[in-house]
């Protein structure tokens, strides 16, 4: 288990990069709001690659014992939520990131972007 939030959020990042998420980030809200710590927002090409990029998430931090609290949009596929408490993962399809554009929402934020290595 990860005690800090930014282990874990990082952690969520690369798994996401595993399945050739695209566009990966994370954006520390520490400060900004009382809700969360982190979120990281990334996408798939298809509703296919977003389960997929979901699931790897899931899967790989449960095997390190992080268990989401709640998940959201796992039916519609074009938003899925994993919610850890201080770290909210939100898996996008390109359409559905662009509409909400959580970036630029939380503007403040500090913003790292995460590439394959």
């Amino acid at each position: 288990m990860y005690k800090s939030s930014k282990r874990l959020a990082t952690k969520a990042a690369k798994l996401a990069l595993i399945k050739k998420a695209e566009n990966v980030v994370t954006m520390d809200l520490r400060g900004l709001v009382t809700t969360c710590d982190f979120f990281v927002i990334c996408n798939g090409t298809s509703d296919v690659h977003v389960k997929a990029i979901a699931d790897a998430i899931e899967d790989g931090l449960r095997e390190v014992d992080e268990k989401a609290w709640h998940v959201e949009g796992s039916e519609g596929k074009r938003w899925i939520l994993l919610d850890y408490v201080n770290v909210v993962v939100h898996v996008f399809d390109e359409e559905t990131r662009d509409y909400y554009q959580l970036e630029r929402l939380w503007g403040d934020a500090k913003i790292e972007k995460h590439e394959d290595e």
